[in-house]
């Protein structure tokens, strides 16, 4: 079946397109209001924040990832407040992961039914992690972020040694699949505004659940990107994101994705992989013992 014309699938792409839009109308507004009560416009991002953009949007689109390596790197140069970490990354990131998600659901054959199901859990998900996360102390918020990292490595590993699940054939989830897949996407998406990215658990839950991973990649990533749009707007409002380094990473990402579509069939992708993965676990440690330290730094 061509699930890629139905209407349903169609309405999806078009929401993504009105949220798209949506979003780029809140964040002009509430820049204008930043400038307003400031009594100047902010400062543009860096070439240092424009290479986070670029390396990271780089890592993401060769599937080793974007919301951790951002995260390590953030970190590791002190460019964010730990706090504003996460609001940053999916402020930034968005229009990108919209991007990819409008191209998977309208090419990739998928249940319409359980996929639109699966993105409504998860934005729910996300609607309430986002709630929670944005009222996080600062060491709250760098103990859960080390966490996530620490949870991030541990996907990276799975990846990188071949024990993700082969997955089935399935085009469409079993009942009882099904309902556990709704469970896990809420989850994830009540994950997701503190830092753990939904792809590679996606991956390895719906591998075990005999979904065909093929179609698993719209399902991931239109969870992602309408959870990522709820979860953005709240930032936005709540004002717990950094603007400066948000606009790196969407002006810096653009030219990372180019690169790395240019480059993906010479890089040593392993030897790769092992230098993200130890710097994710160096700041995932660094932020756990921040958290942990009498007086969060």
């Amino acid at each position: 079946m061509n699930v890629h014309r139905t209407p349903l699938v169609w309405t999806l792409i078009g929401a993504l397109a009105a949220s798209a839009v949506f979003f780029l109308i809140r964040w002009v507004r509430e820049a204008r209001r930043i400038s307003s009560e400031r009594g100047a416009a902010p400062p543009g991002p860096t070439p240092l924040l424009l290479a986070v953009g670029l390396v990271t949007n780089f890592f993401d689109t060769l599937g080793i990832g974007s919301i951790a390596t951002t995260t390590a790197i953030f970190r590791l140069f002190r460019l964010v407040p730990d706090e504003l970490i996460p609001g940053t990354i999916i402020v930034g990131d968005l229009l990108a992961v919209m991007a990819q998600a409008a191209l998977f659901i309208g090419v990739v054959e998928v249940d319409p039914v359980q996929l639109t199901a699966l993105i409504l859990a998860c934005v729910a998900g996300g609607w309430l992690g986002t709630g929670v996360v944005t009222r996080l102390s600062r060491r709250a918020m760098q103990l859960g972020l080390g966490t996530a990292l620490l949870v991030a490595v541990l996907f990276m590993a799975v990846g990188m040694f071949g024990l993700n699940p082969a997955g089935g054939t399935a085009r469409a989830l079993t009942p009882a699949a099904f309902a556990l897949a709704l469970a896990v996407n809420f989850v994830l998406g009540a994950l997701l505004p503190l830092g753990i990215g939904n792809y590679a658990p996606s991956l390895v839950v719906f591998g075990l659940l005999g979904l065909d991973l093929k179609a698993a990649f719209p399902i991931m990533m239109g969870s992602g990107a309408f959870a990522a749009t709820v979860a953005g707007v709240r930032f936005l409002s709540t004002r717990r994101f950094q603007q400066q380094a948000a606009l790196g990473l969407v002006l810096g990402g653009i030219p990372g994705v180019i690169v790395a579509v240019w480059l993906v069939k010479s890089l040593p992708l392993g030897a790769l992989r092992v230098v993200v993965l130890a710097v994710v676990l160096y700041a995932a440690v660094t932020l756990l013992r921040a958290g942990m330290s009498r007086r969060a730094v």
